[in-house]
């Protein structure tokens, strides 16, 4: 079925990325992975063709785009690429950066936005630490008064973008009493007395994606790095996950979709008993459910990027996105490698390594677990 929710403007932007992605990404994926991260040349020409500030205002060096759809297109070429290079962009531009953008009193934004579109600050979330994962409430690292300064001890870990970030924004607690309510976010610059990084984590897939452990040790900040208000935290960040989780949703269908493509031509090309294996039944009937099933997955999470665009997307709508595309994309995905046999359990072959990738999408972002407890919740039980 045809695709509605994008204009010509639209895809008109996807030809641009997908130019700058064959120069800057496809050639260099190896390279990627063999280093664990994505070299800060690839992040300062992604800002210089405008990339990395989509809802950065123009006044700080953004493209001020105001439409989420540019944000989606964005992400659905990086996920062609591979799942690690869509989620670690996403992090700094649809997730970090916004928080400053919404958030941000005006010194601030003119402290770290312009660098954050151009590239030469890349950013973090420190949300998850090690005893708490999906219970953001339940977070221990704290930020203590001490006359004009706030001191922040605690960890962080998962950290998307975390060995490399120069610029973290960090969920701590600032009044225990008070519970989920008393959790403020802090602007933690990676040069702050007392900020270090663990190891690069040992992950089953996503190898570029420098993820890592964080410590604050008597980290001390004045009042210009708290963002928004203090104790508002919390309220924050579940304002704005919705966004996060509808982009998780537009980067898995996105990169089923490109492997389940290259699956189907490698069912082409690939000859037993005298015919291409996609001509077997069982392999004809399979991939017609796996084209099907990836297109009704679109076609929702198409609906949620609309309706977030215009300002409506719900919280409960974001976590059905989140769930269904990440449960469809690992389904899918493992039924292509199963398509190429033997050499789909080959890292040389870009359909093994999409599945490893795949398999952390229904963890991250809060656990499908999660996303069902908050869809139940909205049943009313």
């Amino acid at each position: 079925m045809d695709r509605t929710i994008y204009s010509a403007d639209h895809e008109d932007f996807r030809a641009s990325c997908a130019a700058f992605l064959d120069k800057h990404a496809r050639p260099f994926a190896d390279e990627f992975v063999a280093a664990k991260a994505f070299p800060r040349e690839f992040w300062t020409a992604a800002g210089a063709e405008g990339f990395l500030g989509l809802e950065i205002p123009e006044e700080f060096g953004g493209a001020g785009a105001e439409d989420f759809r540019f944000n989606a297109v964005w992400a659905e070429e990086l996920s062609k690429v591979s799942a690690a290079l869509a989620s670690c962009v996403s992090i700094h531009s649809d997730i970090a950066t916004p928080y400053i953008v919404d958030l941000g009193t005006q010194e601030q934004k003119e402290r770290w936005l312009p660098g954050c579109a151009d590239g030469s600050i890349l950013t973090a979330i420190g949300m998850t630490e090690p005893s708490g994962g999906s219970d953001l409430a339940a977070l221990r690292t704290t930020a203590v008064r001490d006359g004009d300064e706030w001191v922040i001890n605690g960890s962080k870990t998962f950290i998307t973008n975390g060995f490399s970030a120069d610029l973290v924004l960090t969920a701590v607690r600032t009044s225990p009493e008070k519970g989920a309510k008393g959790i403020t976010l802090f602007a933690i610059e990676a040069t702050d007395e007392g900020f270090s990084r663990g190891r690069k984590l040992d992950k089953v897939g996503q190898e570029e994606s420098d993820t890592a452990e964080l410590f604050f040790e008597n980290v001390r900040v004045g009042a210009d790095r708290v963002l928004g208000e203090v104790d508002r935290g919390f309220i924050y960040m579940m304002e704005r996950l919705p966004q996060e989780r509808l982009s998780c949703s537009v980067s898995n269908v996105a990169h089923a979709k490109q492997i389940l493509a290259e699956t189907i031509q490698y069912c082409h090309d690939r000859k037993a008993f005298g015919q291409s294996i996609g001509s077997l039944q069982h392999n004809k009937f399979l991939l017609a459910e796996l084209v099907t099933q990836i297109e009704v997955a679109e076609a929702f999470v198409d609906a949620a990027v609309a309706a977030h665009a215009q300002g409506r997307l719900s919280s409960t709508d974001a976590a059905k996105a989140k769930w269904w595309s990440s449960q469809a994309q690992n389904e899918v995905l493992d039924h292509c490698v199963q398509l190429h046999g033997g050499y789909g359990f080959m890292n040389e072959y870009r359909v093994a390594r999409a599945w490893r990738d795949a398999r952390v999408t229904k963890i991250w972002a809060g656990s499908n677990e999660i996303m069902k407890e908050l869809i139940g919740r909205d049943l009313g039980f």
